[in-house]
């Protein structure tokens, strides 16, 4: 938004005069002519963009340390580097970016100005356009923990005066400017994705298909043809691989792989949550794809090697080594209503046979009421209560004086196979208590959708996780099965920290080139879009 009237500072110059006794211009080496409009364009508001003080501050000072020698002007006119980036400028909407934003349509004419103020304005509201962009490609448009405070996300911002200073020290400033963006296959894969959907919405976008009762293998239905449109334009069925009203063979298959992507039941059944994501329209995809872009500028390029990968709205753990996956397995993570943070840290220890102690909300919430009604109903879970470090009996505990505010006993369950933690549990420690864990409730990995626990991340297979974990300092899973069948809580302490790193994309492209996407269950995707307002590449 370009700045107000009224936004603007009383005491700020609005005139040429006013600029020169505000800033005591006198002789200067040089063009005075060239000085003069630059210290106006300089000091003057910036048009086509919101205030930013400190950022006008930062050129400013930046322009006088180099006595005002200009950076996109070269012989009285825009070097041929400065027209490259006025076109990058316009085309940001390859990034998920707004031209708009950097004022690219104001600055594109200013391309042919020969005078020396209209050079200097050139030159002024390049070099605060590129300074923005360039923040923008590096950290993204919006701070993740000022506008959701379950993104624990700080991404290295980048000021002005010394992002000028990169571009001006660079050979080819384009390379320069470019290199402020993810270097990373994962964002390239995106960004090519996105220009894809671009064209699919320019020539019609994706064919509906209609609404019914759900359409099973073996059934004779008129919206097949549909259907296979659809799944041909998706890339999910070759053209010519199936023919007729009749629903199976190739089709069948062809949805089941959809619905992979989609994260849904793999079970051909064109229901009412597959229906949707088929008709989910290309606009809501590239907007989906512009939010996942934006994360992935949060995120730091390098994870480590190896590391361990979490995505929350995937619900899947990856440890990554050499950039191959080398174990994923499903999980259980938050429920909507205990969403599991957004957070990197580095794990320490696994812990075997782990106790588990009672988080005191759940201890209040869930265990008190139970205790009050029976002050041995944990028993059979093997849950001790503990006072000052002890156990004690709880049938001599006066349960109906105590409430969740005061209740000062620890609860902890025993290890054994119905600990809530299982067999292993794999700590980073961390602001949150949220750990990598072991579950004896095995069935809900069957699940599409496995948003089950109170913000902690349950495993399948956590044994397997553990042999990959542990194998780099010579422990097999032999010795990680007689560690458990022991029975005895052990601690084995990693001799190198793990990366950690806990994300939320709904959007994401496979190395093989395959599109996923993800229901936006913890609601950080229309959060995230509120953010950055409704102005998208998608309108």
């Amino acid at each position: 938004m370009a700045q107000t009237e009224e936004s603007q500072s009383e005491d700020a110059p609005t005139t040429v005069e006013q600029v020169i006794r505000k800033s005591g211009i006198d002789e200067r080496s040089g063009s005075p002519e060239w000085y003069l409009a630059m210290q106006t364009r300089l000091y003057l508001p910036q048009e086509g963009f919101e205030s930013d003080t400190r950022r006008a501050e930062r050129i400013a000072l930046w322009y006088e340390e180099r006595d005002f020698e200009p950076l996109w002007i070269r012989n009285g006119k825009a070097t041929n580097a400065a027209k490259e980036v006025v076109f990058a400028l316009l085309n940001a909407h390859e990034d998920g970016l707004i031209p708009s934003n950097y004022a690219a349509d104001r600055i594109f004419p200013k391309l042919q100005k020969e005078a020396e103020d209209g050079l200097a304005d050139f030159e002024v509201s390049l070099s605060y356009a590129v300074s923005l962009y360039g923040q923008h490609l590096r950290s993204g448009r919006v701070s993740p923990n000022d506008i959701n405070r379950e993104l624990v996300l700080y991404p290295e911002e980048i000021a002005a005066d010394v992002l000028l200073q990169r571009v001006a020290d660079a050979g080819d400033p384009m390379v320069a400017l470019r290199g402020f963006a993810p270097g990373t296959d994962r964002y390239d894969r995106m960004k090519k994705h996105l220009m894809h959907l671009i064209v699919v919405r320019a020539t019609g976008g994706w064919t509906a298909v209609p609404d019914g009762s759900a359409l099973k293998p073996g059934m004779t239905d008129p919206r097949v043809p549909a259907l296979r449109q659809r799944l041909i334009e998706s890339k999910d069925l070759d053209d010519g691989a199936h023919q007729g009203d009749a629903y199976g063979g190739a089709l069948v298959e062809a949805l089941k792989q959809f619905q992979f992507r989609m994260g849904l039941e793999t079970d051909g059944v064109v229901g009412p949550a597959t229906l949707e994501q088929l008709n989910t329209t290309v606009d809501q995809r590239i907007r989906q794809v512009e939010l996942n872009l934006e994360r992935r500028r949060w995120m730091q390029a390098d994870f480590g090697d190896p590391y361990v990968f979490v995505n929350l709205a995937d619900q899947v753990v990856k440890y990554v080594e050499n950039e191959k996956t080398i174990h994923a397995a499903v999980t259980q993570v938050g429920k909507p209503y205990h969403r599991t943070p957004v957070f990197s840290d580095e794990m320490e220890y696994l812990e075997f046979n782990p106790y588990w102690n009672v988080p005191y909300s759940i201890a209040t919430k869930e265990y008190l009421p139970k205790l009050k009604a029976n002050p041995y109903a944990l028993a059979s879970q093997n849950i001790h209560v503990l006072a000052n470090g002890k156990r004690i009996d709880p049938g001599g505990v006066s349960w109906g004086s105590y409430s969740r505010d005061s209740f000062p006993f620890r609860l902890r369950q025993e290890p054994g196979p119905k600990n809530a933690l299982g067999r292993v549990k794999f700590m980073f420690p961390n602001q949150f208590n949220i750990y990598i864990h072991d579950t004896p409730s095995k069935s809900n990995f069957d699940r599409a959708s496995r948003y089950f626990s109170h913000g902690c991340i349950r495993v399948e297979n956590p044994l397997r996780l553990a042999e990959v974990v542990l194998q780099a300092q010579g422990m097999s899973r032999t010795d990680i099965d007689n560690i458990i069948n022991s029975g005895k809580r052990r601690v084995v302490r990693l001799e190198t920290p793990l990366p950690v790193h806990v994300v939320y994309l709904t959007a994401w492209v496979n190395k093989d080139g395959s599109v996923h996407y993800r229901r936006d269950v913890y609601g950080r995707d229309e959060i995230l879009q509120a953010a950055l307002g409704v102005e998208t590449v998608s309108r």
